[in-house]
């Protein structure tokens, strides 16, 4: 995977960014991406997301993740087949991730992976919005975590 990891804030310690780095790879062999598949991740502060949750999803309140996926269903790539594949961009807020850390009694290294693959598969076609979707994305999501040693 080809991660373009933005945090000019410095908002997240150097294990905190190479869990992200980490299991960005992880996750993307576990789903059989090619190598060269370039995803950015920008981390951001409350009043960041809140503005792009306002914006972009009409949703006036702070979140732990929010994805815009670059290809959108079955896309026709024939001919485009050795350029490298761009799935999108995730905004993560650690402050909201800590948050729910808290909330859900996870540490805040269990709750960062889990936004960051819940984002990942997102990017990947993933959803959870209808019962059958959510049936193959979570459980997807906690064979991934798992795997990696990220338990509840």
């Amino acid at each position: 995977m080809d991660l373009e990891l933005i945090d000019d804030d410095h908002r997240l310690t150097a294990a905190h960014t190479k869990l992200v780095r980490e299991l960005v790879a992880f996750a993307g062999k576990q789903l059989k991406l090619n190598e060269d598949t370039e995803i950015a991740i920008t981390i951001v502060d409350d009043d960041e997301i809140h503005r792009i949750n306002q914006q972009y999803r009409n949703t006036d309140r702070v979140t732990d993740v929010i994805s815009f996926a670059i290809e959108e269903g079955d896309e026709d790539l024939h001919g485009f087949e050795d350029i490298p594949r761009d799935i999108g961009d995730l905004f993560i807020d650690p402050d909201q991730v800590a948050r729910q850390a808290e909330d859900y009694k996870h540490s805040f290294e269990r709750e960062l992976g889990y936004t960051v693959v819940h984002g990942f598969l997102h990017l990947n076609g993933y959803d959870h919005i209808k019962p059958e979707d959510e049936a193959v994305m979570i459980p997807l999501q906690e064979k991934i975590l798992s795997a990696y040693g990220l338990e509840r």
